[in-house]
């Protein structure tokens, strides 16, 4: 079953929040049994669900050769949507996994996870090292949010390359363009020039209502500008798994 990795080389760039509206929709709308994964130390993605943090920290324990995943997994309060939630033990994961030899270790695990799960979706580290390498070499597609910037086809840039310098194949990359505003010259700019054609996310005030009702923006704002916009990336996710044959 498909792996859908939100990744980006710096944070703020709205990377949690779409990776649980994409969770959330993948349960809800496709009714798909859907794993969360947040492999952020930040532990945004539990936080915007709502979810009780754990008690001892213990991600990392996961990557262990003698983990049991299912252990640590989560029933969120959605229908369909668990989760995997990240916390402070995944700080230096890098160093961690070169310790105990887990070059192959996420591939394996995301293995093991797909028999339970119609869809895996990995909220990831905003870093570009060994285990972004890992995630990326994983993935059925790479969502890659970006800022409407001038800036936003050298990071496309820069991931591709990174891509391409360690596989000779790798999943598809789909650029979004997140906190658009069409009252600045310069975000339509950008989406008129470079970002022509790209899934366009909203800026918008429901958006950072998230992090104060802790759910998705469709369960309470479903006919909201940014809610249809979201709606529209998972579509066009969804389609694009559909292409790969990986749906």
């Amino acid at each position: 079953m498909p792996v859908i990795a939100v990744y980006s080389v710096k944070g703020g760039v709205g990377k949690t929040t779409l990776a649980v509206d994409l969770a959330w929709r993948c349960a809800q709308v496709g009714k798909y049994p859907t794993l969360l994964w947040d492999l952020d130390q930040q532990g945004g993605a539990g936080f915007l669900l709502d979810a009780p943090p754990r008690r001892t920290a213990r991600a990392m324990s996961l990557f262990h050769r003698d983990s049991r995943p299912r252990d640590l997994i989560e029933q969120s309060r959605f229908e369909r949507l668990d989760l995997l939630q990240a916390d402070e033990s995944l700080r230096g994961m890098p160093v961690q996994l070169a310790r105990i030899g887990g070059k192959t270790r996420l591939a394996q695990l995301l293995a093991y996870l797909r028999a339970d799960y119609r869809r895996i979706v990995l909220d990831c580290p905003p870093m570009m090292n060994e285990v972004s390498d890992q995630i990326l070499a994983a993935a059925d597609i790479v969502l890659l949010p970006l800022p409407p910037s001038p800036l936003a086809s050298r990071a496309l840039g820069q991931v591709r390359d990174e891509l391409t310098r360690h596989h000779r194949s790798h999943p598809p990359i789909l650029p979004v363009l997140s906190m658009y505003d069409s009252r600045r010259k310069l975000h339509r700019e950008v989406r008129e020039g470079d970002g022509k054609g790209w899934p366009v996310i909203p800026q918008s005030s429901h958006v950072e209502q998230m992090a104060l009702r802790r759910e998705p923006v469709p369960v309470f704002a479903n006919s909201s500008e940014a809610s249809r916009a979201m709606g529209r990336l998972w579509s066009a996710v969804e389609m694009k798994l559909v292409e790969l044959g990986r749906a």
